[in-house]
């Protein structure tokens, strides 16, 4: 029996879950000192600085259940589904800003297309496994 691991079908769960965890960093490690270096904002009050730490735990959270996705076939379905949601609930709500409010900095139009582009990849891996009768995108076994 030999097994054969296919990594690039893990690969956009493991890219989000690095991804998000260093923005959750950014945004809660020390909102004060780290988002006004990064945005056009600055962060003085407790209330704001406990959001962000908020959003820093959900992300946290989001990139965790990714990478159990990627650990435990049975979660990778929910996962990437999870994933779609988030990019593109993401994506959705910088859309709704670029045409209510114009067009923002570089960072969010570059974060803009990253959401649209791990939205589309994480579609894609999805329905890759819905049509190709159901099989794990993880490893396939060939009995020799």
């Amino acid at each position: 029996m030999t097994i054969t691991f296919t990594k690039n079908k893990c690969l956009h769960q493991g890219a989000s879950a690095f991804i998000v965890i260093l923005v959750g960093l950014a945004y809660g490690i020390n909102p004060s000192c780290v988002l006004p270096k990064l945005f056009d904002f600055k962060v003085e009050s407790t209330d704001l600085s406990n959001s962000f730490r908020s959003i820093m735990g959900l992300y946290f959270g989001l990139a965790a259940y990714w990478i159990i996705g990627i650990i435990k076939h049975e979660a990778w379905k929910g996962a990437t589904l999870s994933n779609i949601l988030f990019m593109g609930g993401l994506a959705f709500g910088r859309i709704i800003s670029l045409v209510i409010d114009g067009i923002p900095s570089y960072t969010y139009l570059f974060g803009l297309i990253a959401e649209v582009f791990a939205m589309i990849w994480g579609i894609y891996n999805l329905r890759y496994l819905l049509f190709n009768n159901n099989q794990h995108l993880f490893w396939t076994t060939d009995i020799t």
